[in-house]
């Protein structure tokens, strides 16, 4: 794969900023005064395998670019969840020999694939998401980066691709991080989410596994995901269309899974749901997962959550409210969950790197529609969106150690 620049007609489209000029994506971005840096190694320990206090690392910074302390001057306020167009991206690719090149840091835009391409016609591609936050004192942190190295690597190899490490992995988003440092929102406005991929990128053309493939991290700043914030959304169960079937690909987080559910998605939000419930391939009767994010049924002090078991995306998010929800008490049970329990709910939320924790308001089933806590966000919610959320900005001690600090 190569990167190059593209005709203007090309660019990817930045969302509407005022006062702010469109620039070509490999023109050096017009910045403040900054600080120059070239092979600079920031300190690094390494990835713990157990729970630790906040962990201090760093990258070797393999590429030439400014590093700018201030934040980009733009409207934090009504910052929505779109591409806006950052400073950099990184790259790196790996041939044959399954080693992936060190990377480096280009500026952000357009990348030239062959159409041959495994990604384009056979799909051989993984992306994975995850956030960076501000801290009042201006720090940074992430959130568990290890988690999705890890969830790369076994998407990788039921898609028949070589993955990067954790260290590298790890390495890489810090790298995109502190370049792009100037975009991470004020401390309680949004975060920077980064989007990992993985993709084929060598010429194919029957049926196999490319040559060549390409790890590449962008950025953008982000709010909530749904329009609704954290407020509870109104989702519609699904009993036509399915997300995936055993022995397929619904446990990783392959590019496919997720055309795959836009047609249900359009037709809910056409007559006016937030997003789609699935059920389970075979007996149609359990929950699976909503359209990008898992799913939780509270009832008393248990709650419930469909169990991975090869259809389920094991979300990051979904995995970490496990533990604080049990931290605080309450009885999690990871196994097959009914609609008829789903119906008969006190409380019923969502998980998701993108949205957090986002309660659900009301469920419709074959026409018939229950609301949950007078359409207001539940307690359990409430509470568990409060730790995670304090957590990840480094508001509370991190007591799970699951944040990763850059200074």
């Amino acid at each position: 794969m190569e990167y190059g620049v593209a005709s203007p007609g090309g660019l990817l489209a930045a969302a509407p900023l005022a006062g702010r000029r469109l620039r070509l994506p490999l023109s050096p971005p017009p910045s403040p005064p900054s600080i120059q840096i070239k092979n600079r190694l920031y300190s690094i320990s390494s990835l713990p395998l157990q729970a630790r206090p906040v962990r201090r690392c760093g990258a070797s910074l393999a590429s030439n670019y400014s590093q700018t302390s201030e934040i980009v001057d733009m409207d934090w306020e009504n910052l929505g969840f779109g591409i806006v167009q950052t400073d950099y991206m990184y790259i790196a690719k790996c041939g044959t020999d399954g080693n992936f090149t060190e990377g480096e840091m280009v500026p952000f835009g357009p990348i030239a694939l062959n159409p041959s391409s495994g990604v384009l016609n056979y799909g051989q591609g993984l992306f994975e998401g995850l956030k960076a936050y501000r801290k009042p004192d201006g720090s940074i942190l992430l959130f568990r980066p290890e988690e999705n190295a890890l969830r790369m690597q076994t998407g990788a190899e039921r898609m028949c691709m070589p993955a990067p490490s954790v260290e590298q992995f790890v390495d890489a988003v810090k790298q995109t991080v502190l370049a792009n440092k100037r975009w991470v929102p004020p401390t309680g406005k949004g975060s920077l989410y980064l989007r990992p991929l993985l993709m084929g990128s060598g010429a194919v053309l029957g049926l196999a596994p490319a040559p060549e493939y390409t790890f590449l991290i962008f950025v953008s700043p982000v709010g909530n995901y749904f329009k609704e914030g954290l407020a509870p959304i109104n989702l519609i169960v699904e009993d036509k269309f399915h997300r995936a079937t055993p022995g397929g690909t619904g446990s990783v987080k392959t590019i496919g899974n997720y055309a795959s559910v836009l047609m249900a998605q359009k037709i809910a939000k056409e007559k006016g749901y937030s997003d789609v419930l699935y059920l389970d391939a075979v007996h149609k009767k359990y929950l699976e997962e909503v359209s990008s994010c898992n799913i939780f049924v509270v009832k008393g002090n248990v709650i419930c959550t469909p169990s991975i078991k090869g259809t389920i995306l094991p979300g990051i998010t979904r995995k970490s409210i496990i533990d604080v929800a049990v931290s605080k008490g309450f009885q999690v049970e990871e196994r097959l969950v009914s609609v008829d329990e789903l119906l008969d709910a006190d409380e019923v939320f969502c998980t998701g790197t993108a949205v957090v924790v986002s309660p659900v308001g009301s469920i419709t089933y074959q026409g018939k529609r229950v609301e949950y806590g007078h359409q207001s966000v539940g307690v359990v919610s409430q509470q568990l969106y409060t730790s995670l959320t304090s957590l990840q900005m480094g508001q509370t001690e991190d007591w799970m150690g699951w944040t990763m600090q850059l200074n």
